[in-house]
């Protein structure tokens, strides 16, 4: 078996199955070593024995619940204190599927603090040690229901929408130092992720289902070719840059010293 030389290492969140297991191992055979963070211990360790095995890399794993402020404070240490980082890829979170009159608002509460709370923890914890090496990818899974507050749960879809927009901020704040940056926006994918959030995949129409394979090395491609944002199902790229223009259009319109004319037009003739 010829080994790739190293590229650094790459922890991964969520690892032990899914999108967050397919980016193990697509990174370890493109040469990065890895630590796998997640719960399911058996299952972590199955994957890191197996992917040692035929990539050579070394891979090792972390028993965390990153709902959990004890166990997130110690990746955040880790992160900040193991210089090999090259690469964070955030992929745990928990999605919801009912409406908010009909959610336990606890379990909502749970959701924020994994894809928001320990996300930006994860996130400030690795970037500065990347910018100060120069060098360094932070790979952040948000949805496509970041862009579609319509669609299922209105709390899953603003932590995903955090997401894209933490994303887009440290571009534009740490872009120029060296540190690449991907929002990720899967749409429905095939993983055990709809079985938790209370809809079983089975039940989705398979024509709009991707595999998480498919979805992890589109996912990849972005990153190659340098996105800062990757929908893998969106057939042309340039809606995403127009919707996106439009937003960025909007910019010197949001703050001005006098509310605007429709405004002032009603409260005059009120």
């Amino acid at each position: 078996m010829a080994t790739q030389a190293g590229k650094g290492t790459a922890l991964v969140t969520g690892a032990s199955s899914g999108i967050g297991a397919v980016y193990a191992d697509r990174l370890a055979r493109r040469g990065y070593d890895l630590i796998l963070v997640a719960r399911d211990v058996e299952r972590l360790n199955g994957l890191a024995e197996r992917l040692a095995s035929e990539t050579g890399r070394h891979v090792e794993t972390i028993a965390a619940d990153l709902t959990v402020k004890a166990d997130v404070r110690r990746i955040e240490e880790r992160l900040r204190a193991d210089r090999s980082i090259a690469m964070l890829v955030n992929n745990a979170g928990v999605g919801a599927t009912r409406s908010l009159i009909d959610s336990d608002v606890d379990e909502l509460e749970k959701m924020i603090d994994l894809n928001v709370t320990a996300l930006t923890r994860l996130t400030a914890a690795v970037v500065p040690g990347l910018v100060e090496r120069g060098n360094g990818i932070v790979i952040n899974i948000s949805s496509i229901v970041a862009l579609s507050p319509e669609m299922l749960n209105g709390t899953y879809s603003g932590t995903k929408a955090y997401v894209l927009n933490l994303t887009q901020s440290l571009h534009h704040e740490v872009g120029d130092k060296g540190v690449q940056l991907q929002a990720v926006l899967p749409g429905a994918t095939s993983t055990a992720f709809w079985g938790r959030a209370g809809l079983p995949v089975e039940h989705l129409p398979s024509q709009i289902v991707m595999t998480a394979e498919d979805m992890v090395d589109a996912a990849l491609a972005g990153l190659d070719q340098g996105e800062l944002v990757t929908i893998p199902s969106l057939p042309d790229a340039a809606d995403w840059d127009r919707l996106n223009s439009a937003r960025q259009q909007l910019q010197p319109n949001l703050s001005h010293k006098l509310p605007a004319a429709r405004y002032t037009h009603v409260a005059a003739t009120a």
